[in-house]
């Protein structure tokens, strides 16, 4: 699979939103990968988490987030699914699950209700191994400040303001990724 092929389907090559998306998704590949190599009792799919990795955030085109240069019209919490779809009619729907499962550390049925979310009504919490690290590899990296990596303490603040859940859900990958 060559995943640059496929988000230049979407983004213009060298447009600001590209080298956005695509310095985000390397930062958390190599993240991820980093973790994968230190833990290989955990047996993870490397070749699919370098794949999913470059693309769990393919959708954020379709979405308005002006600050990151997406001028689209859906709300940007919708990038997940919609990347979700995206990729699955690209014939690839076990990587659209990682878009739509990664946003935060998931979220529940319960949450999209409960909150409202303009998303489906469905679970949206990473289940494979190699969903959990790609999730949690993005926590460390935001796309508006692209290469700096936040500490533990950073991401737990920033997850802090979704629930003591999302916080717990956190903490629980540190002792298993760190």
């Amino acid at each position: 699979m060559n995943t640059l092929a496929i988000i230049e389907k979407y983004y213009t090559k060298d447009s600001d939103l590209y080298n956005i998306l695509v310095r985000h998704s390397t930062d958390v590949t190599k993240k991820a990968l980093d973790i994968a190599g230190n833990h290989p009792e955990l047996h993870i799919d490397t070749k699919f988490v370098a794949e999913a990795a470059m693309l769990h955030d393919i959708g954020i085109f379709m979405t308005n987030a002006p600050s990151i240069k997406c001028f689209g019209i859906e709300p940007y919490l919708a990038h997940g699914y919609l990347g979700c779809e995206l990729l699955t009619k690209l014939g690839y729907p076990i990587h659209g699950l990682v878009c739509e499962r990664h946003t935060g550390t998931g979220l529940s049925l319960e949450e999209i209700i409960e909150s409202k979310l303009p998303l489906p009504h469905r679970d949206m919490r990473p289940v494979s191994m190699e969903e959990k690290l790609i999730c949690f590899s993005d926590c460390f990296f935001s796309k508006t400040r692209p290469g700096e990596e936040r500490s533990i303490d950073k991401v737990r603040q920033s997850l802090s303001k979704f629930g003591e859940d999302s916080v717990r859900q956190f903490d629980k990958w540190c002792a298993m990724f760190l």
